[in-house]
């Protein structure tokens, strides 16, 4: 189908995250009109030229696309089918790109309703790189849909990725993105694990990222979030552990659904749930420290 060049962006969903892209876009040149459940994150965006929306519909309705940045699959479900959602708009926009991560079944599921209801094609583009990633425009980005749509949506990513990968059909991009999850997400459970080990063994904890910088332990979690953990840092929050564990969650739902049997997701797993039990869900990824390490600021004179 022919399309225009994308001027006018719907945003919904102005997060941590999803703030850090719109700031991206405007600063690209785009028109972004932004809903968020709690309007008192708007006021920083619409200062910056970000246009409020009273509604998922009023952002939505003659925009050239919208995208969504929200925390999980019944959000996505709520601002496209509730009342006032995306699909009740008199002039729907051409494409939907979900940032979200909402798991493959059930992206599949709302792209065929969503085109059913008001034509819109569907491109599920969940992200990683975290809020450092976004601030920066080097998100790198797992596209599932129709490559003509993916090719349209170029100077989109571009104005907040490094790089974007078209992995297959809809739902490809959430399949890669929960494999990404079940890699950051162990690595945070061992680097949480190597600070106890190195504060047991009486080493200053923060020297050690700076030291395994560059070798094969080394790695993105470690030189943001292990920082962290060894100076005890915890706001702003970069990343909630219970969008985590919603995330680990889904990947053992894939785990179960192909026959999969994976010890050590498992084993992460069960430390982030026990992360929930003890009252850490909405704390930053580094509090997973807090299981090993206690509350104290996690100096080795701890020991």
């Amino acid at each position: 189908m022919g399309k225009q060049a994308i001027e006018i962006v719907a945003f919904i969903g102005a997060g941590i995250m999803g703030a850090a892209i719109v700031r991206r876009f405007l600063g690209a040149g785009f028109r972004v009109r932004v809903w968020n459940r709690t309007e008192e994150k708007l006021r920083p965006l619409v200062n910056l030229g970000a246009e409020w929306a009273a509604s998922p519909a009023a952002a939505a309705d003659g925009a050239d696309i919208v995208c969504l940045c929200v925390a999980d699959r019944s959000a996505v479900e709520t601002v496209i089918f509730g009342e006032l959602g995306v699909c009740s708009v008199a002039q729907p926009p051409a494409l939907l790109v979900d940032f979200s991560t909402i798991g493959p079944g059930a992206t599949k599921d709302f792209a065929a309703r969503l085109q059913a209801a008001c034509g819109t094609s569907w491109v599920d583009a969940p992200v990683s790189g975290g809020v450092i990633g976004a601030e920066s425009g080097r998100l790198v980005v797992f596209c599932g849909g129709k490559p003509e749509d993916i090719e349209y949506l170029a100077p989109v990513f571009a104005a907040c990725a490094q790089r974007t990968t078209r992995t297959g059909e809809i739902g490809a991009g959430q399949a890669l993105k929960l494999c990404n999850q079940l890699v950051v997400a162990s690595n945070l459970v061992a680097i949480a694990e190597l600070m106890s080990l190195a504060q047991a063994s009486g080493l200053e904890l923060a020297q050690v990222p700076q030291a395994l910088a560059g070798g094969f332990a080394d790695s993105i979690p470690l030189q943001i979030f292990g920082r962290r953990m060894a100076e005890g840092v915890r706001s702003p929050v970069l990343g909630e552990l219970s969008l985590m564990l919603k995330d680990l969650t889904m990947v053992e739902d894939l785990m179960r659904q192909y026959g999969r049997d994976l010890p050590l997701t498992r084993a992460a797993l069960e430390v982030y749930r026990r992360a929930a039990r003890e009252g850490l869900s909405h704390e930053d990824l580094a509090a997973l420290s807090t299981l090993y390490l206690g509350s104290r600021h996690p100096r080795a004179s701890d020991s």
